[in-house]
């Protein structure tokens, strides 16, 4: 018999996961404390539903028994019977430990109790129950239902025995699964910092504006987005967030300080296309900026780049947060990178690589920009 499975938030996220649970033969019980938030969430899963019948993906039999395996509701009781719950709710450490400890009073003792957070310590989602012991990170990226990895993140209290189930259950809905550890921002958020920070502290010195930069990083660098048009497509308010969570998770490491620019750009309300404008104007009529499309400097940006990259890859293998395998896949798989950091890595040499963040660390001086001490045992051979 098939698990049921419990979702608490019925945003995009919440109600992705849902999708993805019941096209996979699992009673699904979705649940929001707002109704009309359910509404949209079923309101939108028939759209999702019907776009697939329409393509052909899944027949007009299979919408109905998709459709039919979830049920909606607004009372966390309604999860008595679950064998999972997973919470994709908002990004509050508070919130989330009043939903868990309600949760632990209702659910069965063997229930498996997961967070989708991003960057939150799993460790401390946990610290309010009374068996943390089946808590455990299950980070889906968005949107759900199309997007391969999921990061699976097991805290000092998890099991053996609940971190095996999650894997076991995540990898038979047909995702790519990565086990990592409890650490800011787990592989893809920590990984990606540099993709914008360094983006943005380019800009901030005036050696290229966002469309030069976000054109190096696309026509040279082979991302399906630069950094710029894929922060107005996140959101400056959620990439800032989660930029400044995980500087001060790591102690205000200036690896992944936060900038002015990107600030300044939320304060403003210019949050990128959800709000109109962003880095760029999205208003009717408006034309985006022509980048300087020298080869040259062009280069040198995506080098740059690249480099804290491969550099902040290295240092999550260093600091054993996952194995360099999926290190790479989780690059490749939840965040699309034309190739994995490492292999990258390899194929420009090790040492080329080390002589870039050498150098960006003399001329700078900073912290930032220290080459890790794995990139070293590698360039040495």
């Amino acid at each position: 018999m098939k698990e049921i499975i419990g979702v608490i938030g019925a945003g995009t996220m919440g109600s992705g996961i849902a999708q993805v649970a019941a096209q996979f033969g699992h009673e699904v019980i979705l649940v929001d404390a707002n109704a009309d938030q359910l509404d949209r969430a079923k309101s939108s899963l028939e759209k999702t539903l019907t776009k697939l019948v329409e393509k052909e993906k899944i027949s007009a039999a299979e919408k109905i028994e998709i459709s039919s395996k979830i049920r909606y509701a607004t009372d966390l009781n309604e999860l008595t019977f679950a064998n999972l719950v997973i919470e994709a709710i908002v990004e509050d450490i508070t919130i989330k430990h009043t939903v868990f400890k309600t949760l632990e009073l209702i659910v069965a003792d063997d229930c498996i109790l997961a967070s989708n957070t991003s960057s939150l310590s799993i460790a401390s989602i946990g610290s309010v129950l009374n068996n943390a012991s089946r808590v455990v990170g299950i980070h889906f990226f968005n949107p759900a239902p199309l997007m391969p990895l999921v990061e699976i993140i097991p805290a000092v209290q998890t099991t053996e025995e609940t971190l095996t189930k999650s894997v076991e259950l995540i990898k038979s809905w047909k995702k790519t699964v990565v086990v990592c550890k409890d650490t800011p921002g787990f592989i893809v958020n920590r990984v990606a910092r540099p993709f914008y920070g360094e983006a943005l502290r380019i800009y901030d010195e005036g050696i290229a504006d966002f469309a030069t930069i976000d054109w190096a990083m696309t026509h040279i660098g082979g991302f399906k987005m630069g950094p710029f048009t894929l922060m107005d497509y996140i959101g400056n308010d959620v990439n800032y967030a989660v930029t400044e969570s995980v500087f001060q998770a790591f102690y205000y490491d200036p690896r992944f300080k936060p900038s002015f620019t990107q600030k300044r750009h939320r304060e403003a309300g210019f949050l990128g296309r959800k709000s109109g404008r962003g880095y760029y104007n999205y208003a009717e009529g408006s034309i985006l900026p022509t980048p300087t499309e020298d080869m040259e400097l062009g280069t040198k940006i995506f080098n740059r780049i690249l480099c804290m990259l491969i550099n902040e890859a290295f240092d999550a293998v260093f600091m054993q947060v996952a194995k360099a395998e999926d290190v790479d896949l989780a690059m490749t798989k939840g965040v699309n990178y034309p190739k994995g950091l490492l292999q990258w890595a390899k194929e420009i040499g090790y040492d080329k690589v080390l002589e870039q963040m050498e150098a960006l660390f003399a001329e700078y001086g900073e912290d930032r920009y220290r080459p890790n001490p794995l990139l070293r045992r590698f360039a040495r051979g």
